[in-house]
């Protein structure tokens, strides 16, 4: 497995959450929570960093970051 680039979380969440996030892990076959936390994260940076319609394209463009 190697070194993964892992830190720990604690977060406090109402109890309709945590059943959600476990409702989630179940449907996912995920064993932790963790896991589903780390996806919803993943899969809502990806979405931010998506252009945000069909101006997006042409701003991106024109406002490109120069490296």
């Amino acid at each position: 497995m190697g070194n993964k680039n892992l830190r720990r979380l604690r977060c406090l969440v109402t109890a309709p959450t945590m059943c959600n996030l476990e409702r989630l892990a179940q449907m996912d076959g995920s064993q932790s929570v963790g896991k589903v936390v780390d996806k919803l994260v993943r899969e809502k940076m990806i979405a931010l960093h998506q252009p945000p319609g069909p101006w997006g394209a042409h701003y991106l463009t024109r406002f490109k970051r120069v490296t």
